[in-house]
């Protein structure tokens, strides 16, 4: 299973938070999702694909939820969030590892009760002056927005070669 992290509601749409909504709009167009699990959920060619709708503190409801449900291991899942340790556009593929303060992974850590699922970190860089929080609900600059769909692109090769 593929869980890709955001927030809901429009005015998170396009935020460095929802980069993970973000990465599923522009990789799987529109997949035909049903309403489970406080989330959505489809089906890609054999994959689960969730997006979690509640709010990004919250997602291990959704992904524990899902996990249950489909008889998943920690290991069999693949979360693509953000990450202000990375530079913005930076991906990286882990397993387990430090939680690093995302509250969308602990949340999913808690949940699961364990630690080792699959990580997409997608660099978002760190705010140079104002607060995180702040910085993770704003939308992309516009130099960034153009730069996306290039590291949209790498970020879905890289989850291609990990299935």
């Amino acid at each position: 299973m593929i869980v890709f992290l955001g927030n809901p509601g429009k005015q998170y749409s396009k935020t460095r938070h929802n980069v993970g909504w973000q990465l599923l709009e522009y990789k799987y167009n529109s997949p035909s999702f049903q309403n489970k699990f406080n989330g959505e959920v489809a089906n890609e060619k054999g994959i689960k694909l969730l997006k979690p709708q509640t709010f990004m503190n919250e997602s291990g409801r959704s992904v524990g939820a899902a996990a249950a449900y489909f008889n998943l291991s920690a290991e069999e899942i693949l979360v693509v969030h953000d990450d202000l340790e990375l530079p913005f556009g930076e991906i990286k593929i882990q397993k387990g590892g430090g939680l690093k303060g995302h509250n969308g992974l602990k949340s999913i850590n808690t949940y699961l009760n364990d630690s080792s699922f699959y990580r997409l970190r997608f660099g978002i860089g760190r705010p140079q002056h104002g607060s995180v929080s702040s910085f993770v609900l704003s939308p992309f600059s516009k130099e960034e927005s153009i730069s996306l769909p290039i590291y949209f692109e790498r970020a879905s090769q890289e989850i291609d070669k990990l299935l």
